[in-house]
């Protein structure tokens, strides 16, 4: 194989595929990008066997063939390259020479024969939006999904389609996630959980442009994302999600109309004297026109006061910071609203409309020493 490209295509493809290597694998072939110039075309692809990514670069070839290469070394080779022509030949021992200017690599590669391309997914059900939406509908769900494999649904995010909207569903066990939106056409009936490895791979990858589209098709147990010239398949998470519906509710006690950012600067204000693992709630104490948000730990106390709109009933409440910044960061709005019953039930940030919906379960300050 033989093979003619710049820099910057080999760069950028080899760094797409690459967030589709194992790292933890007894079989080194899944260690590496697989180079395939043997159909008129140069395609990348790497697989872990549970999310694999394909893309085609531009260039010229000179020699068809298919060669494996380690993708961490072929990769910090890569990057080190001048901006100009690479060339990359083998020969039948998988010897593979790399040529950028006066700079010469050999690496061993090996057989192409051995790697697992993408499967084969019949896409039936598809559905398009635009990489913009996608890429926000990740951001503003995904942190609240868990990084414990204890509960395999918990490490995905649910993808439950009914006619024109397209409903994001994450949560931990401490919180709630959830994003609405209107997709073009009306379609079918779905519900998939996809993986959030999976997700946050698909965001960083996706050049976002409002302009341009993804489709996505399921199956039974696969989900693929193909856009611009890149296709990634990946496996579902198995198993029926949780019934979030019962746990969402519109009774309230206490509505709260503030300022995003100032209640965002002001929880981020305490972060300094919350140290990683501290349970240390901050504590809301909510009053006509005003909320006190205070917090004390070893390290400190903080308290502030900041204007609000109020209905309903006084009411003193703790949070986890964290999971409150984590939820304001990725709202939009100029200004939110808060919905509570008592001290003990969830709060609820969401829109008139709920095309998103933040669920967080308080803490229960007055036993946390």
């Amino acid at each position: 194989m033989k093979l003619i490209c710049s820099k910057t295509n080999l760069y950028n493809g080899v760094q797409i595929v690459s967030k589709a290597v194992s790292n933890k694998t007894t079989m080194s072939i899944l260690e590496c990008i697989m180079i395939d110039a043997s159909k008129g075309i140069i395609t990348l692809t790497a697989n872990d066997m549970d999310l694999g990514i394909e893309t085609i670069i531009e260039g010229e070839i000179v020699e068809k063939g298919v060669i494996a290469l380690d993708a961490k070394i072929f990769l910090d080779i890569v990057r080190r390259l001048p901006d100009s022509d690479v060339t990359i030949e083998t020969d039948s021992s998988y010897k593979t020479l790399i040529t950028c200017e006066r700079i010469n690599y050999t690496i061993i590669g090996k057989s192409g024969e051995d790697f697992s391309y993408l499967p084969v997914v019949e896409k039936e059900d598809n559905i398009v939006i635009s990489q913009f939406t996608l890429k926000e509908i990740v951001r503003q769900t995904i942190f609240s999904i868990s990084d414990n494999d204890n509960n395999k649904l918990m490490t995905g995010e649910l993808f439950e389609i009914n006619g024109d909207e397209l409903k994001v569903v994450s949560l931990d066990g401490h919180r709630i996630s959830i994003r609405k939106i209107q997709l073009r056409e009306s379609y079918s009936p779905k519900k998939v959980v996809v993986p959030g490895k999976t997700l946050n791979e698909v965001s960083k990858i996706l050049p976002g442009g409002a302009e341009s589209d993804v489709r996505i098709s399921f199956t039974a147990k696969h989900i693929v994302f193909e856009f611009d010239d890149t296709t990634v398949v990946s496996r579902l998470i198995e198993g029926e999600y949780f019934r979030i519906d019962q746990m969402l509710s519109s009774d309230y006690e206490t509505k709260v109309k503030i300022n995003k950012k100032e209640l965002l600067n002001c929880i981020d204000r305490v972060t300094p004297l919350v140290k990683e693992g501290d349970k240390k709630p901050i504590i809301i104490n909510i009053l006509d026109g005003s909320m006190e948000l205070k917090l004390n730990s070893v390290n400190g106390s903080m308290n502030e006061e900041i204007d609000i709109e109020k209905q309903g009933k006084d009411l003193m409440i703790g949070f986890n910071p964290k999971f409150l910044i984590d939820a304001l960061r990725v709202i939009d709005d100029e200004e939110i609203e808060l919905y509570m019953v008592n001290p003990k039930a969830p709060c609820f940030i969401k829109n008139p409309e709920e095309s998103y919906i933040y669920l967080i379960l308080p803490v229960n300050f007055a036993t946390v020493s």
